[in-house]
């Protein structure tokens, strides 16, 4: 990420796209506000609510009801990750207005879904083969690792993830790209092979995290999934994908659930292990002392957030289990709507000004592979940046939906004389 905002924003050029952007309100403002509203807020609120709030360190050793507020370095490392992650929404979105770069994403997409894959495959076999000497270096992490979890008899698969919520997280990432974004994808084998069975790896080691969040989060993909086959059977999107193999998923899709359907019928006790691990992992998740903790987490962020006067505690101040809490929380009711209204303004736009049909699936793709990726944070969100997995998708829908205008030219070429 650093690498490519310096390379992108980092000169004359990079930093006048960037002005000009951050002023255009159909573009980034709403984004570059809630920037500076965090900026604000986590600069001034934890010095001046100190002692009087409650909150839930970031960093803490042990269990805690909640410690006063205080000003921490958390305040800045946190604040730095979101400023990171906004400049690569920026470096993202100019990159992409040039078509050639849809491609090297397509092609990062798959890379990044087959390291997944790969990392986890070479963690599970650790369980069986000792190869943590292979595995030891790309697990540098400062803090505790919990790679070695077992649960119902069985290795919790982290990949090279701190833990297996993690790494869950990070495979429903990576299946929702491949899935939703594979129509973009030109080389047929690769669409039409390489894909799909990436898909299916990455629904397995899914399975394999025991992550209730993942396993949630699978199960908004696969409801995503279906209500995006629909629409895809639609004479409008058939109309621009006449080389597309409905029939072959449809099939594919029932016999699955026939195959399912046998083993019901014949041999119901041979789901028994999976029924009970769903409901231990899912439906039993509130009897837990973790999805407690996790609720108390969250509790003590929306009180926060009261006790400040809907102004926030500043990033990295209290830490949540909903992202939804931990943005307003962090940095309060202005920077919240702020944010969550440039989602929506991103994901509300459902033309591209090209005719090219690669931009429609690529823009339509971003808005189904969002929704999964959200419920899971809204689970498990700690922090109020939002990632560079979104990151990603901010800077793609925006390229996919702008042109530069006259007006904006002008703009550009004002600020450009004035640096």
């Amino acid at each position: 990420m650093l690498m490519t905002i310096i390379k992108v924003l980092l000169n004359k050029d990079g930093m006048v796209f960037f002005l000009a952007q951050a002023m255009k309100r159909n573009r980034l403002l709403l984004l570059f506000l809630f920037w500076v509203v965090a900026v604000v807020i986590t600069l001034f609120m934890p010095r001046l609510f100190a002692g009087e709030v409650s909150i839930i360190p970031v960093r803490f050793t042990g269990f805690t009801l909640g410690d006063p507020l205080t000003p921490t370095s958390q305040n800045f490392s946190q604040l730095a990750y979101l400023s990171i992650s906004i400049a690569y929404v920026f470096a993202t979105f100019r990159l992409l207005r040039n078509a050639e770069y849809y491609g090297y994403l397509i092609k990062a997409i798959l890379l990044g879904a087959v390291l997944v894959v790969v990392t986890g495959a070479l963690d599970y076999l650790d369980y069986f083969v000792d190869i943590d000497p292979l595995l030891a270096p790309f697990r540098t992490a400062s803090y505790a690792l919990l790679v070695e979890v077992e649960i119902m008899g069985g290795k919790r698969v982290v990949g090279l993830m701190p833990e297996a919520s993690a790494y869950g997280s990070l495979c429903v990432f990576f299946l929702c790209l491949v899935h939703f974004f594979r129509d973009a994808i030109p080389q047929t084998w690769v669409r039409e092979r390489l894909a799909p069975a990436l898909v299916l790896l990455l629904i397995l080691f899914i399975w394999m995290s025991t992550s209730s969040a993942a396993y949630v989060g699978l199960a908004a993909f696969l409801l995503v999934a279906v209500s995006e086959w629909s629409g895809r059977r639609s004479t409008l999107y058939l109309s621009m994908h006449k080389n597309r193999r409905f029939g072959f998923e449809f099939w594919t899709a029932w016999l699955l659930l026939s195959m399912l359907g046998m083993i019901v019928l014949f041999s119901p006790d041979s789901l028994d292990p999976v029924v009970d691990k769903m409901d231990q992992l899912v439906f039993n998740k509130t009897e837990t002392s973790s999805y407690e903790e996790r609720s108390m987490w969250t509790a003590v962020g929306w009180q926060a957030l009261r006790d400040t006067w809907g102004l926030g505690v500043g990033m990295g101040a209290t830490r949540t289990s909903s992202f939804i809490a931990a943005v307003f929380s962090n940095v309060g009711i202005l920077g919240g709507v702020l944010y969550f209204g440039f989602v929506a303004q991103i994901l509300l736009r459902k033309k591209t000004l090209s005719t090219d049909k690669k931009y429609s699936i690529l823009l339509r793709g971003v808005r189904y592979a969002y929704i999964p990726s959200f419920i899971v944070a809204i689970l498990v969100g700690t922090t109020a940046d939002f990632g560079s997995y979104n990151a990603i998708l901010y800077g793609l829908a925006l390229a996919l939906v702008s042109i530069p205008d006259k007006k904006e030219n002008a703009v550009r070429e004002n600020i450009y004389h004035q640096i």
